[in-house]
């Protein structure tokens, strides 16, 4: 009979697979498939971005978050930004065919005041310099300016003001002057104007000092506000204002010098408002007047001292080296050689500082007592201001 292997009527169970190793391998699987499909879930909302966040777009449609920013300065822009104007200045030309009238400059200036139709704009004086004929381009919110005609009312060289005047049909804003005396270094600053006459534009800093003296020429000294908030030429004329939109300066010049920057500066709002006072009820100011030459005393020599026969505690004040024959001063009997050191009782320690005095606390035909020493002796003297000459206005 043939033989063969006999089988078992039962199957042999086949080993498991390790529990741990089973996790493993599906866990890599899982990976995998979400590795693949993630861009198309993330599309779809079902995973979140990058940055954490649910996107904010479905298919087909996309959505956009819109963002509404509000700050102290973003309020005081809105509220001063309406009162600042472009300032255009206009000269006649002459040749032998035709009169033509080209723009000459332009600059920036700011409505401070309506009042009988009328509505009155301060600006700076070489903004206007040179010009026959004036116009002012007033902000309207829709970047679709208003152009007007305007009217010089006056203008002070010697502290770069001007006033012009313009109906105010198109005003729809007035400035608010704030107090020039209150502020602080370090507190910000914010400068609106038209440099270039690319239109308005805002720049912002802080308050680098808010009393710094100036000097504008060779007898003449002004304070003047300093800031890095920028100013281009342009902006002169325009507005420098405080946290809660109010005018606390006018623009007026830059330091511009290779590797200076951060150096604008603009006069104070109460030093303006007397002259501004001056220039819209007379056009000009009248300033009172010694007519003399000075130096000052801290910048003589030692022999210069002894030549005048200075006390040694005298360190201070101006002397004079020349007087206008008939002047105030020459009237009443001064002379060269005298060291001025004080005016109706307060010292005065340079020629900035009588010029501050008479242009702030005198007028033309006041009288002032002037302390002086005279060979060593002290004296005083009353004068009768003058008026000066309009050149040196």
């Amino acid at each position: 009979m043939g033989y063969y292997d006999e089988q078992p009527d039962y199957k042999q169970p086949k080993r498991s697979a390790s529990p741990i190793f089973t996790s493993v391998v599906s866990a890599v699987i899982g990976g995998l498939i979400v590795l693949l499909l993630s861009p198309s879930l993330t599309r779809m909302g079902l995973l979140p971005s990058a940055d954490g966040n649910l996107p904010q777009t479905t298919v087909g449609n996309k959505q956009v978050t819109s963002v509404k920013v509000n700050s102290d300065i973003t309020s005081a822009v809105k509220k001063a930004a309406p009162a600042v104007v472009g300032v255009i200045n206009l000269k006649r030309s002459f040749n032998f065919f035709e009169t033509e009238e080209l723009q000459q400059s332009s600059g920036s200036g700011i409505i401070f005041e309506k009042i009988d139709g009328k509505a009155r704009i301060i600006t700076n004086y070489h903004v206007i310099q040179g010009g026959s004929r004036f116009k002012v381009i007033i902000p309207n919110g829709n970047d679709k300016n208003q152009e007007v005609e305007a009217r010089l009312l006056g203008g002070d060289q010697l502290t770069d003001l001007a006033v012009l005047e313009i109906s105010d049909k198109y005003v729809t804003a007035i400035a608010d002057l704030g107090n020039s005396d209150q502020l602080t270094a370090g507190e910000p600053a914010i400068a609106i104007g038209n440099p270039l006459g690319l239109g308005q534009s805002v720049t912002t800093g802080v308050i680098s000092s808010p009393k710094r003296a100036f000097k504008v020429d060779e007898q003449t000294t002004t304070d003047v506000i300093q800031t890095d908030a920028a100013i281009n030429p342009g902006n002169s004329g325009g507005a420098l204002i405080n946290i809660s939109g109010q005018v606390i300066g006018i623009n007026t010049l830059k330091i511009a010098e290779q590797g200076v920057e951060g150096l604008g500066f603009a006069i104070p709002i109460n030093d303006a408002r007397p002259i501004v006072e001056k220039l819209i009820k007379y056009g000009k100011v009248s300033r009172p007047y010694l007519g003399v030459q000075m130096v000052d005393v801290a910048d003589l020599t030692q022999e210069a001292r002894q030549q005048l026969n200075l006390p040694n505690n005298i360190t201070s004040g101006v002397a004079l080296y020349e007087l206008e024959p008939g002047s105030p001063a020459d009237q009443a009997g001064m002379e060269p050689g005298d060291v001025i050191t004080a005016l109706d009782g307060q010292t005065v320690k340079s020629g900035s500082d009588i010029r501050q005095y008479m242009y702030t606390k005198k007028a033309v035909n006041d009288k002032m007592e002037v302390t002086y020493f005279r060979n060593g002796k002290k004296q005083t003297a009353t004068i009768t201001l003058g008026e000066a000459p309009s050149n040196l206005r």
